[in-house]
């Protein structure tokens, strides 16, 4: 990637390869306490195998817009948002007990294997889970101390890795404690904002700028982009999650449904159906038995109510609002293209 030019392709290799070394050697460290200990590591190994390295790429070009360089300390640092990104899914995979993940089994699920046939094998397979997510998060923040970036740059984005853990677990607080509730598309958004948007573009801009040294002004203004597009990011997944094509998504289709999340497309959905519909839809909100008959019926409530064209709509008004900041800044033109093309690819997926 050369200075003047955006490659995601060659940024994600980047990325991929510092993570693929990283985690293989915190697996050794593992094994070196003990074998018994391998499914363990190779949960570890796998954790960050996958992904768009979107939150790692915010980090770069905020610190581009601050004005700096193409950096290799600078994308150790950036990669430690990928680690937190892997702890977070470790987790809610576990909460929701969610099967798949690109189209493998998830960590609780994988983990049940070396201890098939013991007493208390699906329990201590979550508990293992839970661990090996605790363990992620520890590396990302070590990875982010130890990224070789002087002590002062690190000091400077300090802060805002306490506002990204609270802003998380608040996040996944508000989803669990919704969860089953009555649809409100107020509630919606707040878990939206504080789950995934804020920790998907917002933190990790504001922690690239302040790596860079930005100004107040230009941390403000990274907030106005990366706020908006982390909502419509996470909006966008909404309706994947339904609507998406299980083999592109890796993860069912019925799993919203099944778990009765307070997604903000069911809140629209229930917020248009009629007494009728709304007691339909009911019946069919967390139930262990649903089958594919299940999923055809809700998608076809929510077409017929516009529900995805509403979510689509507020896509699209938050990407407007996001893209719209980064006009009267004044940053590098390389770093104004780049988050362009960002929000552009972002939103505008099919997994």
């Amino acid at each position: 990637m050369t200075p003047d030019e955006w490659d995601p392709s060659g940024f994600k290799d980047r990325v991929d390869g510092l993570l693929d070394d990283y985690l293989a050697d915190e697996a050794e460290l593992l094994l070196a306490i003990d074998d018994a200990l391998e499914p363990v590591a190779e949960q570890l190994r796998a954790a960050a195998r996958h992904g768009k390295r979107l939150r790692a790429a915010f980090c770069y070009w905020g610190w581009r817009a601050g004005g700096q360089p193409d950096n290799d300390a600078l994308l150790r640092a950036a990669a430690s948002m990928e680690l937190v990104h892997a702890a977070a899914t470790v987790h809610d995979d576990l909460i929701d007990d969610s099967p798949l993940r690109h189209n493998l089994p998830t960590a609780h699920v994988s983990l049940r294997a070396p201890l098939a046939g013991r007493r208390g094998a699906y329990g201590a397979a979550r508990a293992l889970a839970m661990l090996v997510g605790d363990h992620l998060m520890a590396l990302a923040g070590q990875l982010f101390a130890d990224s070789g970036l002087p002590a002062a740059y690190l000091a400077r984005a300090r802060p805002v890795w306490g506002d990204l853990a609270r802003d998380l677990v608040a996040g996944e607080c508000l989803e669990i404690l919704a969860t089953g509730a009555r649809p409100d598309p107020e509630v919606s958004l707040k878990v939206v904002r504080h789950k995934t948007a804020k920790y998907t573009v917002e933190q990790p801009l504001l922690i690239g700028a302040l790596l860079a040294g930005a100004s107040p002004d230009l941390r403000v203004a990274l907030s106005a982009y990366g706020l908006p597009l982390g909502e419509a990011f996470q909006l966008r997944d909404d309706l994947l999650g339904l609507f998406g094509e299980p083999e592109r998504t890796g993860k069912e289709g019925l799993d919203d449904i099944r778990t009765h999340r307070p997604t903000a497309l069911l809140a629209v959905t229930w917020q248009a159906a009629v007494p009728a519909q709304r007691e339909h839809l009911a019946g069919v909100l967390g139930r262990g038995d649903l089958d594919e008959r299940h999923l055809r019926e809700v998608r076809e409530l929510m077409v017929a109510l516009k529900a995805p064209e509403q979510v689509e709509d507020m896509i699209a008004a938050r990407v407007r609002d996001a893209v719209g900041h980064l006009g009267g800044l004044g940053i590098p033109p390389q770093a104004r293209r780049a988050l362009t093309t960002l929000a552009s690819s972002a939103t505008d997926r099919r997994h």
